[in-house]
């Protein structure tokens, strides 16, 4: 481990490049992985999980990073593909120990961890050696002050805290993707995830709710008190709050709908109006809406929005009024690509794409999956017999139907793809 820092503090390792002998990229580093030990003794590090390409979590051991140092992790380069499975002795460091209230054994104070250290001793073995708290009782002189102590120094991480914070480990993943996040989550312990949701803000918790599993949402959302769960499904796009409320008991998911905007309900109880596995149960209510008066300029300055994902903002919809779906007669589609290429003052209903009869909304997927890929299309309109828009299907829900269930937590890869480094190896 020559030229490794003596001591690394582990929140900073979050998001870290995690880099083979030749200098190409692994994966990310999402956690580090410790077992505690009896007495006073300080954990043992095993290792690292590493999110690689395909957004599977492995273990990668302390055994093979040959350096932590600023900005990366470097690799011996042969490490194991199997999908990273928790066992009952292993601990997840920033899953599970940040935000954990300590005592302070000499004073007596409590203080929560926001940090912690791992250092490399003579043994070449890893361990937590340090715990970083901040704020705390009475008895720290002033409230909100950090301290580091040695490991033995500190109490209160053999005991399961409910309500256990989550500030620290939000702040140490504050720059992931929504789709980052929710593979955190989805490792975590039903207890962790709940008090993560809890502390995130109503329009994160959507983002990172659309990225879960069923099984996940359902859960997460079940935690929740009724009139938050109804503000977060407020914030999520209509076709994924329709998919979940689906999945709720149907007394749980009236008392939502009624919870929520007036306009917002209205959306989701229309798209549960239609068969799942349909252009009408795909589709979101909410793609971008011109009238045939806007200019380009207007197309673009919309599909800037950064809350539209790239199908969403690849294609615009012009219309009659109103432009709210269901909308007036559907005029045509403008292709982003091909606006980029006119002048900003141009109208867009100049440069419309009017030769496709779009969608009906009870075209099967497999009609909506020969559609999208006839026409080399990420996005499609969905009409209705009078040739009114009601709403949008993009290329990721068609692709989240055609793959199986469980995807997003499955192998991309076999075991053939394992080499020489396994969990065991630590």
């Amino acid at each position: 481990m020559t030229g490794s820092p003596s001591r690394v503090y582990v929140a900073r390792l979050a998001g870290l490049p995690v880099y083979d002998p030749n200098g190409d990229q692994v994966g990310k580093v999402r956690d580090v992985v410790a077992m505690m030990r009896q007495g006073t003794q300080p954990p043992r590090v095993l290792g690292l999980v590493v999110e690689v390409f395909t957004r599977r979590r492995i273990f990668l051991p302390m055994t093979r990073v040959t350096n932590v140092d600023v900005g990366h992790v470097t690799t011996t380069g042969l490490v194991n593909m199997r999908r990273f499975e928790q066992r009952p002795t292993e601990v997840l460091v920033l899953g599970e120990m940040l935000d954990r209230t300590v005592t302070v054994l000499e004073t007596g104070a409590t203080a929560v961890v926001f940090d912690m250290a791992m250092e490399q001793w003579r043994t070449r073995d890893w361990v937590l050696s340090k715990v970083a708290v901040r704020e705390g009782g009475k008895r720290f002189r002033r409230r909100g002050q950090s301290h580091v102590f040695d490991w033995a120094d500190v109490s209160g991480f053999a005991q399961v805290e409910e309500g256990q914070g989550a500030t620290h480990i939000l702040a140490a993943f504050e720059s992931m993707k929504a789709a980052d996040l929710a593979a955190v989550l989805h490792d975590l312990s039903p207890k962790r995830r709940k008090e993560i949701a809890a502390a995130l803000e109503d329009e994160r918790l959507a983002d990172v709710l659309e990225e879960l599993p069923e099984d996940d949402q359902v859960e997460i959302l079940a935690g929740l008190d009724t009139e938050r769960a109804a503000d977060v499904l407020e914030e999520m796009s209509p076709d994924d709050a329709a998919d979940l409320i689906a999945e709720l008991p149907t007394e749980t998911a009236e008392a939502l709908l009624t919870l929520m905007e007036p306009d917002e309900a209205e959306d989701v109880r229309r798209l549960l109006t239609y068969e799942e596995r349909t252009a009408g149960g795909l589709m979101t209510s909410e793609p971008v809406i011109l009238p045939a008066d806007a200019t380009v300029a207007d197309a673009l300055a919309h599909v800037r929005n950064a809350d539209l994902s790239p199908a969403l903002a690849a294609m615009i919809y012009v219309c009659r009024p109103p432009l709210e779906t269901p909308t007036g007669r559907f005029i045509g589609i403008g292709h982003i690509q091909r606006l980029l290429r006119e002048p900003p003052s141009e109208l867009v209903s100049a440069v419309l794409d009017t030769d496709l009869d779009g969608l009906r909304p009870d075209d099967s997927l497999t009609t909506v999956s020969k559609y999208l890929a006839t026409y080399n299309l990420v996005a499609a309109p969905v009409l209705d017999d009078e040739g009114r828009l009601l709403g949008a299907v993009t290329v990721d829900d068609v692709l989240d139907h055609l793959l199986p269930d469980d995807w997003r937590e499955s192998d991309q890869h076999g075991d053939n793809d394992s080499q020489e480094v396994d969990h065991d190896a630590s």
